[in-house]
């Protein structure tokens, strides 16, 4: 795939090809994919969460796939920071595009020591905290639902990190902007949105949950119109980048998050039955820009406008 100049953004200072970029989670450690995917292609890669210690993850099944989209559980299963810096960071340092390490820790303590075991290593671009975790040291409440201890995270993390510092938020909680608002005040330099929504899928016939874990997490074209709306009141909450991703599948579902407030886009779900999407949709979205005249994707972004009305009545808005 040629590089299409009309797609080039500049993200938390690293200038990407195409705003593109392949998400945590679902694109293993990048270099799995070398034979299916142009990596030096991809506008950038998230690689999956790093732990300070290896982990094992969740008893199978672990996936079910949804009418729209998919369940997951798979217990954020890695092969630990360590063993990423010594396995698997040395041919991504090869790579010509941006690798982001995604990271996690159930106490403040356990972010820290894994970007420390990071900032030692070349070939990473910046980080990504996935708070979606629970605090063992504060009774098990989540980082991604309280200000205070997202504030906490990111403040620590911040006085360690050289590299940029994306913080992945949760559409888990009630409203979305007092933590978009806590990140940014706490030091992040960009956020994104949104991580899995809770979901539970039964066997009617086994009385039992489909998932080996209970719950897992919904993602897929099911989660799009949600994540859009979380999108768009996070960029409207924040002034640093946004990067949204639930459910993006084509070039179209790429500009309507880049519309919605946007400066970049992950795609995920979609790469389990077309790994090669994230190149797709870039391609996708630069024929988009040409279809629709428009000299560079940068004029997308924080471009949507709601129609004025006089007035609105709120409970037939909430009845319908």
């Amino acid at each position: 795939m040629s590089s299409d100049p009309r797609l080039e953004i500049s993200l938390c200072g690293i200038t990407l090809k195409n705003p593109v970029l392949a998400a945590s989670g679902t694109f293993a450690y990048g270099v799995e994919f070398e034979s299916l995917v142009d990596l030096n292609a991809l506008g950038g890669l998230v690689v999956k969460g790093l732990s300070r210690e290896p982990m094992d993850g969740n008893p199978p099944p672990r996936i079910w796939e949804a009418e729209a989209g998919m369940i997951n559980s798979i217990g954020l299963q890695n092969i630990g920071v360590k063993a990423f810096v010594r396995e698997k960071l040395p041919a991504l340092a090869r790579v010509q595009t941006a690798v982001f390490a995604n990271v996690f820790g159930s106490a403040t303590e356990d972010y820290v020591e894994v970007i420390r075991a990071l900032e030692g290593a070349e070939g990473v671009a910046g980080y990504e905290l996935n708070v979606s975790c629970p605090n063992t040291r504060h009774g098990g409440i989540y980082f991604s639902s309280d200000p205070a201890l997202l504030t906490e995270v990111v403040t620590a993390v911040r006085a360690v990190a050289r590299r940029p510092v994306i913080v992945k938020l949760s559409p888990n909680v009630a409203r979305i902007e007092p933590l978009a608002r806590a990140a940014e005040e706490a030091g992040a330099d960009a956020i994104s949105l949104v991580n899995t929504f809770v979901a539970l899928a039964v066997d009617a016939r086994a009385r039992r949950p489909r998932i080996g874990a209970g719950f897992g997490g919904l993602s897929g074209p099911a989660i799009k119109p949600i994540a859009l709306r979380l999108v768009y009141e996070a960029a409207q909450a924040v002034r640093i980048p946004v990067i949204g991703l639930g459910g993006i599948a084509s070039g179209e579902d790429a500009a309507e998050f880049l519309i919605a407030g946007s400066t970049a886009v992950e795609v995920g779900t979609a790469t389990f039955w077309d790994p090669a999407s994230p190149l797709r949709v870039a391609h996708e979205l630069g024929e988009f820009l040409r279809q629709e005249k428009i000299g560079s994707v940068r004029e997308l972004t924080r471009t949507l406008r709601f129609e004025k009305q006089e007035k609105t009545n709120e409970k037939d808005c909430c009845d319908r």
